[in-house]
């Protein structure tokens, strides 16, 4: 979900930081702990080196800046390596990826828009992180897992397109949310192509300057606030099957590790936080708890399979993070029609109590959530 008012999801405006920079001033790096600092502000993006060596690298990032902002790391494809977004005005933030030797782009974007104020990362070395059997296999694990979701994707999304190209609004409301389910639980893996996810799952307020409303979203409030569907939603919907076997085609390029596993687990959290639980994400078809619960869905799947390694480091977090899927999935229960179905009760009909329960659910998890990318890596 692209959107000008989301996540979960922090990047940021910053603080002192060593660089030879676009400014031309070379200065001292504090960074003595490794980590590239990154001080973000309105207007810039500076960071503390230029160059790394290869493996986990970690960001730290300090928004001084009077907007929220993002902090990307691209490969020269356009793809994502690793992102934070959320980074509110006087926060810092800290994001840890396993890059590879190459040539790399550090984007801060303030006010969460447009290509971000860049800077070059040269990584050095001859390989990346040396991974144990356990992680591989985590990983291989989680690829497949990703493909077979986006596989899924495509027939009940067509199911969806049928209904909107037949004119017929009751079964595309009925299809809707039952086709962004394996979206939903791999999103991170999708916005990591950069390009995918802007034509897929934008909504309206996350419009780029000249960007035309395409995708899901569009296609839902013409459903439920105009109730109507006219031949430029039936373009549309074939459109959006057009973008989503994209997706399904280029998924299995997606560079996935430990790392960015565990950060597309929080950052699932995050994006629960501040598009699902608001009631942001679905504003029209308020069918908000079916992405919930996907979100959630793939976060679990991440962290289980991550979790053999973690529980060796972290036996402590690992005990934790069980708890809170338990309690939140629980909590998720209590609005769920069938005990493993994905009939929910509409968000509207949410009262703010229970809101508010929800947001300190996601909370709860989202917090130690946001140590196992440490624990897997140590």
């Amino acid at each position: 979900m692209r959107s000008a008012a989301r996540f979960t999801v922090f990047t940021a405006a910053a603080a002192v930081a060593a660089l030879t920079a676009v400014t031309g001033c070379a200065q001292k790096s504090d960074a003595g702990d490794g980590a590239i600092k990154v001080a973000a502000s309105d207007t810039a993006c500076d960071v503390s080196k230029k160059e790394t060596p290869a493996g986990k690298v970690q960001f730290e990032v300090e928004n001084k800046g009077s907007k929220v902002t993002e902090l990307y790391v691209y490969f020269p494809d356009g793809r994502i390596v690793t992102e934070k977004e959320n980074i509110g005005p006087g926060t810092k933030a800290s994001i840890t990826a396993e890059i590879k030797p190459g040539e790399y782009e550090v984007a801060c974007k303030p006010g969460m828009k447009g290509d971000g104020i860049r800077q070059k990362l040269k990584v050095t070395g001859e390989g990346g992180e040396k991974r144990s059997p356990e992680l591989d296999a985590a990983v291989a694990e989680y690829r497949k897992y990703v493909q077979a979701q986006a596989d899924e994707t495509l027939p009940k999304t067509q199911v969806f397109v049928d209904a909107v190209k037949a004119g017929d609004v009751e079964a595309a409301k009925k299809a809707y949310a039952p086709s962004r389910i394996g979206w939903e639980r791999t999103e991170p893996v999708a916005e990591s192509f950069g390009d995918i996810d802007p034509k897929t799952d934008t909504r309206q307020d996350g419009l780029e300057a000249g960007q035309a409303w395409t995708g899901w979203h569009r296609l839902e409030k013409a459903l439920w606030a105009d109730n109507k569907i006219g031949d430029e939603e039936k373009k549309l919907a074939d459109q959006l099957i057009t973008d989503l076997t994209d997706w399904q085609k280029r998924v299995g390029t997606a560079e996935i590790t430990p790392t960015s596993m565990a950060n597309g687990a929080k950052e699932l959290l995050d994006e629960v936080a501040t598009g699902k639980v608001t009631g942001e994400e679905e504003a029209y078809s308020h069918t908000d708890l079916v992405d919930f619960k996907a979100n959630v869905e793939g976060a679990q799947k991440a962290y289980e399979l991550l979790k053999p390694s973690a529980a060796k480091n972290d036996p402590a977090l690992t005990k934790q993070l069980d708890t809170q899927f338990v309690a939140l999935n629980a909590l998720l229960d209590k609005y769920r029609a069938d005990k493993n179905g994905y009939e929910f009760t509409s968000y509207d009909k949410v009262g703010a109590p229970e809101r508010k329960e929800l947001s300190d659910g996601v909370n709860a998890l989202a917090e130690p959530l946001s140590k196992l990318a440490a624990a897997v890596t140590k």
